[in-house]
């Protein structure tokens, strides 16, 4: 999906798009939603699973990297990520007060198919991430349950939809209706063509400033400026390039310039976090061997790689309001599509 070729907004690439245009160009990457919808008792809000790849990801590793470029944030497993360098669950996007009843069903999730953890092993560390769609879903009535991650998880497949779904339901970008959003670029590297993909939630920014591909998009007459960029964004970038831990946090760095390229200026009250992973490097639990083979980017060739994340994932903030479209809200909040701009 992505952008739509014939659609009415477009930003110019440099590198080409995976088949989908979407994160699952990655190969063995799965997505999931579920969206909670209810307009008499102002839900909107829902779940987005990010399968890494499709085995035990505890017992097989992703090598990954992470980078809180504003930490106005409530997401858990980022410390172990910083430290150790991989993930080892299912990935997680909800609302902030979901946060906790993700965490629980994630941890059963990898407890069934894990005998050994908490017993014979260590506990894992699971990754659930949040933004606040409180100006339009009744986040109070913490509506997120157990059964609907679990579902999110079951769900993941190749093909998801963008805009106002899962995670995304609830979530405001640029004073108008964000979500979802997603891309994928190849790249070509010593004779071999590699794909980077992204998913993101946006919920970011502030009215006014949403720039498309250069080009400032005039809002200002129909949604009223805010005094301050409040929201926040997370942002999932996996390839299949064998990049080490290292590396993938330089990645995740990157998403900062398609942040500002779409208008944002990292705020104060913005919660704008990216997580980057292989799932070419693996890093087993269990090991014979007390040194591992893992490859890894030459470092002076690796620019053709932060080129195309920065590429991707603009494409993805502008995929997830493209997408979107006008939800009337909690206290009777309207927040509008992009479509009604354009």
């Amino acid at each position: 999906m992505g952008l739509p070729k014939d659609c009415e907004v477009s930003i110019r690439s440099r590198f080409k798009k995976g088949e989908r245009n979407l994160i699952t160009d990655v190969p063995g990457v799965k997505v999931g939603h579920v969206t909670l919808k209810n307009n008499e008792k102002d839900i909107h809000t829902g779940v987005t699973a990010i399968l890494p790849h499709t085995g035990n990801l505890f017992k097989d590793k992703v090598l990954a990297g992470s980078s809180v470029i504003n930490g106005f944030g409530k997401s858990v497993g980022l410390v172990q990520i910083e430290e150790l360098g991989n993930i080892e669950t299912p990935i997680i996007m909800t609302n902030t007060f979901g946060v906790g009843t993700a965490m629980n069903a994630l941890t059963k999730y990898m407890l069934k198919d894990n005998e050994d953890i908490g017993t014979t092993t260590g506990t894992v560390n699971c990754v659930v991430t949040e933004c606040n769609d409180g100006e339009l879903n009744d986040i109070r009535g913490m509506h997120v349950t157990e059964e609907n991650v679990l579902q999110a998880l079951d769900n993941c497949g190749d093909v998801f939809e963008e805009g106002a779904v899962g995670s995304g339901t609830g979530m405001i970008c640029m004073g108008i209706k964000g979500g979802i959003g997603s891309a994928s670029r190849l790249v070509s590297c010593d004779n071999k063509e590699y794909t980077i993909g992204t998913i993101l939630m946006s919920n970011f920014g502030m009215s006014g400033n949403l720039m498309i591909d250069g080009r400032r998009i005039d809002t200002e007459h129909t949604v009223p400026r805010c005094k301050a960029e409040q929201g926040s964004v997370i942002i999932i970038i996996a390839t299949d390039i064998p990049l080490n831990e290292r590396q993938l946090k330089r990645v995740a760095k990157r998403a900062t310039v398609s942040l500002s390229r779409t208008g944002s200026f990292l705020g104060n009250g913005s919660g704008d976090i990216a997580i980057a992973f292989s799932n070419t490097n693996i890093m087993p639990h269990y090991s014979e061997k007390n040194i591992i083979d893992t490859k890894m980017f030459h470092d002076d060739a690796i620019d053709k790689v932060f080129e195309a994340t920065a590429e991707a994932v603009e494409e993805a903030v502008i995929s997830s309001i493209y997408h979107a479209e006008t939800v009337k809200g909690i206290r009777d909040k309207e927040v509008f599509a992009l479509k009604e701009f354009l």
